[in-house]
């Protein structure tokens, strides 16, 4: 007999407990680099955790040696920590940004949200509809203001975070600009190449946006309010982003760094 695939399932952790689309590409995308199938796990029983601001999770599960060592790859913080001797009961191949890796104390030099690759995935080319799309957060799709935006003027099309991952990837793709208070939202339309802005994200911490910004080198310096889209002057939206060699970079580093170990290999 030839030699076959190895297709045993990646046990992968991602956020479920409300719909979210920046969540749902995590397995998506960790199939795509492995090679291989990915199945949800619960938190102590993951081989590898990917997108998503889930190293506090992390941390409270792997205060102590276990006999599993689970692979963080593009992981990050949602807040700063306290403690970070959990990082020795895991395998760190590669975090979200520097912030993330300054607060635990890990000095590395490369970095990558996995959601970066999404276009590898999903290809889409580039047709600006003349639509500016607002991605918000997905505590924010009902904000009475976001409404009244949307109410304004019919260039603005809200993409809810909570619909299909591939469909609303396929929208952010076909925008001229986007406008996201959700992470991945900036984080999809960098990978498909689509200027935008970062909105307001009312609520939520902002270290997130921040460590994601340092890793591609985008000068992210405050959000903007939604009251103010309308008078935000916008690019072309054929503009390259001025960034683009640092999302490249940190491309190159999500596959660099992948593990071998976690990929498909060939039994006899």
């Amino acid at each position: 007999m030839g030699a076959k695939a190895d297709t045993t399932p990646l046990a992968l952790h991602w956020w479920k407990a409300v719909p979210n689309f920046g969540d749902a590409i995590s397995p998506v995308v960790l199939a795509h680099v492995s090679g291989r199938p990915v199945v949800h796990a619960g938190v102590n029983k993951a081989d590898v955790w990917g997108i998503g601001s889930l190293l506090q999770v992390v941390k409270r599960s792997y205060g102590d040696a276990k006999q599993r060592r689970p692979v963080i790859w593009g992981t990050g913080l949602l807040h700063p920590v306290h403690g970070t001797g959990f990082v020795e009961h895991v395998d760190i191949a590669l975090v979200r940004g520097p912030i993330t890796a300054a607060l635990l104390g890990l000095e590395l030099s490369e970095f990558g949200d996995p959601g970066l690759l999404i276009n590898a995935v999903w290809p889409q080319d580039r047709a600006p509809n003349g639509k500016i799309g607002i991605v918000p957060h997905h505590t924010l799709v009902n904000d009475v203001v976001l409404q009244a935006l949307l109410d304004s003027d019919d260039r603005y099309q809200v993409i809810d975070p909570q619909g299909d991952a591939q469909t609303v990837c396929a929208a952010i793709a076909q925008c001229d600009h986007i406008f996201a208070s959700s992470l991945h939202g900036l984080v999809v339309a960098d990978a498909y190449g689509v200027p935008n802005g970062w909105l307001a994200p009312i609520g939520q911490s902002r270290l997130k946006y921040l460590d994601y910004a340092a890793s591609v080198g985008r000068p992210l310096r405050s959000p903007i309010n939604i009251e103010d889209i309308p008078t935000a002057v916008l690019p072309d939206p054929l503009s390259p982003l001025s960034y683009q060699a640092g999302i490249d970079a940190c491309r190159t580093a999500l596959y660099a760094r992948f593990p071998t170990a976690l990929r498909a290999r060939v039994a006899a």
